[in-house]
């Protein structure tokens, strides 16, 4: 059996940095929720993953393709605050973290985003994420940030490459495509991509 500290302090910043974490997730989801997003795919099928892009579960369940662009979100994270908040402990950049890519899944299922979505990039159907969908696209980040945690720099980027390009390969999307398709929209990569 293990052991408890001797020191009771010493369990404290993990207490709270999981009491951080958590209060962020019932935030989101509480917004998530006056934004009009539901829990779960209206299919009610319980399988925790959906590979086609095309179809309505996209987004609905807890895993998709898209799920590893929200790895790459924490790697990415992680980095620019690396350099930008370099004396910060990793707790507080990994806090940082978790606010921006809930803040960004809320950003991402306001109608505005979803109507830009729906208007400019291959995302013809898509309604918003479920609630289940965005909480796992922020344990998502928060993986990505924990890897890049561990990864020498060299290995994050052969890692955010790798990525982007299976899912280019795979499903003709990727989060650099998204962000491009997203802001500045062109109809040879739409095209492009609704080929496939």
């Amino acid at each position: 059996m293990a052991e408890l500290p001797k020191n009771p302090s010493s369990t404290r910043p993990l207490i709270l940095n999981t009491l951080c974490f958590l209060g962020v997730l019932v935030l989101t989801a509480t917004g998530l929720k006056l934004l009009g997003r539901i829990l779960w795919c209206k299919c009610q099928g319980w399988s925790p993953w959906s590979w086609d892009i095309w179809s309505t579960h996209n987004s609905q369940h807890l895993i998709d393709p898209y799920f590893f662009s929200h790895v790459l979100h924490g790697i990415i994270f992680y980095g620019i605050l690396h350099v930008s908040w370099k004396s910060a402990p990793s707790t507080w950049r990994f806090n940082a973290v978790i606010l921006i890519e809930s803040v960004w899944e809320l950003l991402e299922n306001s109608p505005m985003i979803i109507n830009r979505y729906r208007k400019v990039t291959i995302s013809l159907d898509y309604f918003g994420d479920s609630i289940a969908n965005s909480i796992f696209d922020i344990f998502a980040c928060s993986f990505g940030f924990l890897l890049a945690l561990k990864l020498k720099p060299t290995q994050s980027i052969a890692l955010f490459v790798l990525t982007e390009l299976g899912l280019t390969w795979t499903i003709r999307d990727c989060l650099i495509l998204n962000i491009m398709m997203l802001l500045y929209p062109m109809d040879v990569i739409r095209e492009w991509q609704l080929a496939g």
